[in-house]
């Protein structure tokens, strides 16, 4: 059984482990340490399995009616169980509770074709978020995608 705990701050040294063994999403150190760094600055909800955790999603706020996905991850081990739809959920609900109208998520972009990526925008897409622009120059040498949803 799964339990997914409220977000706190100061989360990254829990979730460091996971990004570390997501190679094919989290491959460049830097950005891991990029992550790192603001993950412990963001409210991070934690998905736990008796006392391990499996899974995390830091939310980032960007104006008083939007807010993103910043990191989300989920163990290898724990894949294609319903965490990452979890984590989602609840992180929709709290967002809800505070009048956020939209949620955004930002991935690679189709332009780069990659399979774990292309398995990253079909999950956001079954759970309703809509690519809305795929931006060449925001992440050096990566297209990325914006998807969006309304909540």
């Amino acid at each position: 059984m799964i339990k997914i705990i409220e977000a706190e701050l100061g989360q990254a040294y829990l979730c460091q482990k996971i990004l570390q063994l997501l190679p094919e999403w989290f491959g460049i150190e830097a950005a891991v340490t990029h992550y790192i760094n603001e993950i412990d600055k963001l409210p991070t909800f934690l998905a736990w399995k008796e006392k391990q955790v499996v899974g995390f999603l830091s939310i980032k706020q960007h104006t008083e009616f939007a807010d993103e996905i910043y990191v989300m991850a989920v163990h290898p081990q724990f894949h294609r169980q319903g965490i990452g739809y979890q984590l989602v959920e609840v992180a929709e609900k709290n967002l809800r509770k505070q009048v956020i109208e939209y949620l955004q998520v930002k991935t690679l972009g189709a332009s780069r074709p990659n399979f774990h990526y292309a398995q990253t925008r079909a999950f956001y897409q079954s759970i309703g978020f809509k690519p809305l622009e795929e931006f060449l120059e925001l992440w050096q040498g990566n297209p990325c995608v914006q998807m969006v949803k309304s909540l």
